[in-house]
Parts: structure tokens; C-alpha cells; sequence
């Protein structure tokens, strides 16, 4: 289809430039044939009221319009014969790229594939290309069958939704569509294996570089537990071609969870049913490493470990105390160092975090030891007193996890919760141990990462929340620590309606006193 439009093309461009020379050509030459007699009634008598002086003066004249014009049809014709043969070109390009030989056999069909293949090269696909600073990263989007998860909210303002733009639709459409097509090639599939239909899909993500093209993502279900899936797909601004297919078993992908954490008992006590409920119960593949700071509330956080560990017969857990002061970037740092095993996949994760099973599988399949670091974007849960004032109570927690504009924000200056490799961690030189308090330890290590040659994914991620509570900005910060965690603690209450609500809440509340005044006024 493809060679035919090109070819139908090009010749419709071919025999209008061929029509168009042969009406220029005529016109010249009805220009350079003398004219005849009747024609040169028009022109002045030698024995005409304006005598001879008169004639030659008007033959002059004519002679001099008939030159310009000939030069002006001889320009048009070097523009249209110039244009010609660029058209010319461009259909031998044409039938190139339709797979007509020109020169050797399949030459075009190599020049079209080691273009498509130069653009892929060129996007970050196989490896991971060094950023000047956070700002230069492109960041990844990510979907499922019916929802988009985006971080460049547009005209909505959703973070998540049901595509509304056709082109974004057709797009991720095309995309999962391909992927079943290529699952199910005779040439790449064997003949006892199930066909697969887009119900297989489970999340995918992609991106746009703008100078090179799409690259999407996709993983499907495996044929059994824990294997999955993935094709890898790049749109070159053209058509879009598959780069690889990989079929990928998790079964015995470990996550060591590392905690940092100082007192909170009451958090880490949420945090451990949450643990208990995905890690334990529900994916069974999982440690854990809780790294402490100081002796205070130790033994009543001992105590939470070690009921969970006798009630759901869990073994797998390491408990760190180090003394000093708290320091986020140091208690990871230890426990990432701490594990003397093979090579294990690391999760970064604080006390206030609610992940799933889902977003676990999606830690394990957006990482890959020296290739792959993932850097989930969150999504930060608003503070429930404000948002749920005009209820009578606050829902459950479960309740209260729904990615709306109303509940939550993706947390897309944050960098702290991470799935990386623990071989890659050492090899980037881990954490800077010179930092001290709030915030900076997580941007130094991922523009550490975004230097190195890892392809780093940044996409926003469905089962990962951040649960509010009230944050404190201790004075012993440095100012710009200081000023980072204000501003995060006023991004973390409520949306900017909502706040608005509020700053304004006694205008609006005069409004309806004096709205309720007229009406009583004017019943009396």
C-alpha cells in the first residue's frame, strides 16, 4: 500500500510539471511568432495622424515588451525545468523507499531500514545517554488498557485518564495492537503457543523524544506465574518497527525494601500491615531492611518486626542500628552495603509509603543490572482533613488512594523512592554521606545516574502513594534545604483550588451572610 501511494503520487506530481511546460512552452512561442496583419491593426500607420516619428517610436516600444516578456517566459521555464528535476529526484527516492531497485537489488530497502535504524540508535533505546542536569531527562508516561498516567497534565489537568485527544488514543492503540501482532508472528512464535489478545497486556510506558521519535514499552502476560512479556517499539516519526521482543521470568527477582526510619512507631506500624498484606501474603518475594537511628521507641520497633515475623512466619527481614542523628541518605547507603548475598534489586522506600503487588512487578521489570535504573514518580495523597471537611468522617485509607486532581499530585520533583540494582548503587559511588538533614541526598544520586551510560526511567507509577502527614522544617536546616522543604510541605496540603477556597473562605462566607440578609429583608 505504501508503494503504490508513493508511486501514485509521484506520477500525478510528474505529469502536472509535464502539463504545466508544454502550457509555459506554447505561450512562448504565440509570444515569438510575428503577428499578422490583422494583428498589426492595432499598431500605428506610417501614414497615420502620428506620422512616421510616431510608429517607430510605438515599434520601439513594442519591441521593448515583447523582449521583457520573453525573458520572463524563458525565467519561468529554468524555474519549472529546475523544479522538474527536483521532482524527479524525489520519485526515484519515492520508488526507493516503495522497493523498487535502483542500482543494486534491495539497495532502497537497506537505505530505508539503516535510516529507521539510525533514528533508533540515536533515542535513548539501548543505552542511556548523559544529562547535563533533572531538567534534561524526558520523562516517561504510563498506561494500562484504559487509563494514561501523565505527568505534562495539559488543558485537563488530570494526572490520570481515559484518553481523551484522538491521536493520543489511536497512538497507544496502534502501539499495543502491533505488539499482539508481533506476539502472535508465525515467524516468531511457536506453534503449540496460545495466542495472545490485548487482554494480555498489563502496563506499558513510553515517551517522545521530538527530534527522533516514540519509544513504547509493553509487557504481557507470561504463560505462567511470574513470566512476562515485553516488546519494545520505536515510532521513528514513520512507520513504527519493532527493536526487540523479550520474554522475561521474575519468579526468583528478590526486592530488598530498604527503611530509614527514627522513632514513628505509630507510621511503621501502618507500614508493616501494608508490608505484610502485598510482600508477604500476596508476592512472597521480598526483603526487608530497616535501618534505625537511635535507641528511642528501638524496642517498641523491634517488637512490631518481630510480631509480624512470628504471626506470618517471615524470616526475611534484617534490622540495622546505627547512632547519631538521622540521615536518610546514610541509613540507605548502609543498607544497601549491608547485603551480603548475590546481586539484588534495591527499593528505596520511606515509612509513609503505600506500594502494591502491582507496583512491585513494575520494580522489577523497569530495572536491569548495568542497563536500567527506575525512578517511579509518585503520587502524593493531599491532606485528608481538608479534603474531606465537609464529610463527617474520613474515609478509610483504601478509600482515600484514587488518583483524582481532587486527592493527590504526582510528586514530580521528588526523587527519594527508587528500584536500582545494588551492583549499579556501588558502582555510581551510592549516596553523598557529606549531606545532612532534609532533601538533596536523592537528586545527587540521580544526577549521578543521569551522567552515567544507564538508561534511566522516570514514568509516573499507579500503585505507588505517598501518605500525607504533617511535615516539619526543623530551623538547624540550611536556608536552601529550608526553603525545599516549605515548599513541599505548602505543595502537600491540598490543590490550588482548594487552598484557594480557604484563603478566601471569610469573603466567601460575608457573601452569604449578605445573600441571607436580602433574603430576609426583602420576606419582611
Amino acid at each position: 500500500m505504501l508503494r503504490r501511494g508513493l508511486l501514485a503520487w509521484a506520477s500525478r506530481v510528474v505529469v502536472l510539471l509535464v502539463l504545466v511546460c508544454c502550457a509555459v512552452s506554447v505561450l512562448y512561442m504565440l509570444a515569438c511568432t510575428p503577428r499578422g496583419d490583422e494583428e498589426r491593426l492595432g499598431l500605428p500607420r506610417a501614414n497615420g495622424p502620428t506620422g512616421r516619428a510616431g510608429s517607430q517610436a510605438a515599434a520601439l516600444g513594442w519591441e521593448e515588451r515583447h523582449h521583457d516578456h520573453v525573458g520572463s517566459l524563458k525565467r519561468q521555464i529554468a524555474q519549472l525545468q529546475d523544479e522538474l528535476q527536483e521532482r524527479s529526484e524525489q520519485l526515484r527516492a519515492a520508488r526507493q523507499l516503495a522497493g523498487e531497485p535502483a542500482g543494486a537489488p534491495g539497495r532502497a530497502q537497506a537505505d530505508l531500514l539503516a535510516f529507521l535504524r539510525s533514528q533508533v540508535d540515536r533515542a535513548e533505546v539501548h543505552a542511556g545517554v548523559k544529562q547535563a542536569t533533572e531538567y534534561a531527562a524526558v520523562p516517561f508516561d504510563s498506561f494500562t488498557l484504559h487509563r494514561v498516567y501523565q505527568l505534562e497534565t495539559g488543558l485537563t489537568r488530570h494526572p490520570e485518564e481515559k484518553p481523551v485527544r484522538k491521536d493520543k488514543r489511536d497512538e497507544l492503540v496502534e502501539a499495543i495492537q502491533s505488539a499482539v501482532e508481533a506476539l502472535n508472528s508465525p515467524a516468531e512464535s511457536s506453534p503449540d503457543q496460545r495466542p495472545y489478545t490485548a487482554s494480555d497486556f498489563i502496563e506499558g510506558i513510553y515517551r517522545t523524544e521530538r527530534d527522533k521519535g516514540t519509544l513504547y514499552e509493553l509487557t504481557f502476560r507470561g504463560d505462567h506465574k511470574h513470566e512476562f512479556r515485553r516488546l519494545v517499539l520505536f515510532r521513528p516519526f514513520g512507520p513504527i518497527m519493532k527493536v526487540k521482543k523479550e520474554q522475561l521470568n521474575m519468579a526468583s527477582t528478590l526486592v530488598n525494601v530498604i527503611v530509614p526510619l527514627a522513632r514513628r512507631v505509630d507510621k511503621f506500624r501502618q507500614f508493616m500491615q501494608n508490608f505484610r498484606e502485598i510482600c508477604i501474603q500476596q508476592d512472597g518475594r521480598v526483603h526487608l531492611t530497616v535501618v534505625y537511628f537511635g535507641k528511642e521507641e528501638m524496642d517498641e520497633v523491634k517488637g512490631i518486626l518481630e510480631n509480624t515475623s512470628r504471626a506470618a512466619s517471615f524470616r526475611n527481614f534484617t534490622f540495622i542500628q546505627l547512632s547519631g542523628e538521622f540521615s536518610r541518605g546514610k541509613g540507605l547507603d548502609v543498607g544497601a552495603r549491608s547485603w551480603k548475598g548475590s546481586n539484588v534489586l534495591l527499593f528505596f522506600c520511606d515509612v509513609d509509603i503505600y506500594f502494591t503487588s502491582d507496583f512491585l512487578n513494575t520494580c522489577r521489570l523497569n530495572t536491569q543490572p548495568g542497563k536500567k535504573v527506575f525512578y517511579p514518580v509518585l503520587f502524593s495523597q493531599y491532606n485528608p482533613g481538608i479534603i474531606y471537611g465537609h464529610h463527617d468522617a474520613v474515609p478509610a485509607l483504601m478509600q482515600q488512594l484514587v488518583i483524582k486532581k481532587e486527592t493527590g499530585f504526582w510528586r514530580d520533583f521528588g526523587f527519594g523512592m527508587t528500584c536500582q540494582y545494588r551492583s549499579d548503587f556501588i558502582n555510581i559511588g551510592g549516596f553523598d554521606l557529606d549531606i545532612r538533614g532534609w532533601g538533596g541526598e536523592d537528586v545527587h544520586l540521580y544526577r549521578k545516574y543521569l551522567h552515567s551510560n544507564l538508561v534511566v526511567v522516570r514514568a509516573p507509577a499507579r500503585g505507588l502513594f505517598h501518605l500525607w502527614h504533617e511535615k516539619r522544617c526543623e530551623d538547624e536546616l540550611a536556608p536552601e534545604q529550608y526553603r525545599m522543604c516549605m515548599q513541599s510541605k505548602a505543595m502537600n496540603e491540598a490543590s490550588h483550588g482548594q487552598l484557594g477556597m480557604l484563603v478566601f473562605r471569610h469573603e466567601i462566607e460575608a457573601h452569604l451572610r449578605r445573600q441571607r440578609h436580602k433574603t430576609g429583608s426583602k420576606k419582611s
